[in-house]
């Protein structure tokens, strides 16, 4: 028994419970603020449109969420999940520069996203001048998670994931992000989309990988059976 060595497994574990946990929470409040949105659609809408508790025409779009609070919910729960899984690892992290910088970018990540749910994208925002937080805020999330994402491989400890897994998710990340921000090509829903969705793929299947990694049964040790001595018999003769 090690007991330091069974602390470590059983706190990757918990690691690994919550950053499976943060994306699937996200994307169920997604689906359900969505499905209560009356002719919401994922290409031309923004995700956070989910979380502005107005109704009415903003920019381009015709705002009817009904369900704002499941949304914002979402966006500060999943960063809440994200920062206790982090939090977990740290001791475990390679030491260097580089675990620092994927320290500091998840949590870049985490207050993007906070900020997002806290400080809605919503008319009364624009007027006073409020939404530049949100826009702030999406901009950490989708590039601090993105670049977490890249940086994992170096930092983690081993999961079994192939190496260029974070790195082309992340990449792909941002390369969406910036495809969003110079609207070109596909709808700005489309792109956020690609955005943001690759880090919680990442974060969701390093969740599993670390569980799968953590929960793998021991060994079972065998020990040999010392051979049974036997009382050697003596024969004797009957006069």
């Amino acid at each position: 028994m090690n007991p330091a060595a069974d602390q470590d497994r059983s706190t990757a574990r918990t690691a690994g419970l919550l950053f499976t946990l943060a994306p699937l929470w996200y994307l169920l409040c997604e689906t359900v603020a969505a499905a209560a949105f009356p002719g919401y659609n994922y290409a031309t809408f923004y995700i956070s449109d989910l979380g502005v508790p107005e109704a009415g025409p903003f920019q381009d779009r015709m705002l009817a969420s009904r369900l704002p609070t499941v949304m914002n919910a979402g966006f500060v729960g999943t960063g809440v999940l994200f920062l206790l899984g982090l939090a977990l690892l740290l001791p475990q992290l390679r030491r260097g520069r580089t675990a620092a910088l994927f320290t500091v970018l998840g949590i870049v990540h985490v207050v993007g996203i906070v900020f997002v749910g806290l400080v809605p994208g919503s008319p009364s925002n624009a007027a006073s001048g409020l939404i530049a937080i949100h826009a702030i805020g999406a901009v950490a999330a989708i590039a601090g998670g993105n670049l977490t994402a890249m940086l994992s491989s170096r930092v983690l400890p081993d999961t079994g994931l192939p190496r260029w897994w974070g790195v082309v998710l992340g990449a792909a990340g941002l390369l969406s992000g910036l495809l969003l921000s110079a609207h070109l090509g596909f709808a700005d829903g489309v792109w956020e989309r690609g955005a943001v969705y690759p880090f919680m793929l990442w974060q969701c299947s390093t969740g599993i990988a670390l569980l799968r990694r953590t929960t793998r049964r021991a060994p079972r040790r065998t020990t040999r059976r010392a051979p049974r001595r036997t009382t050697p018999q003596t024969s004797g003769t009957v006069g």
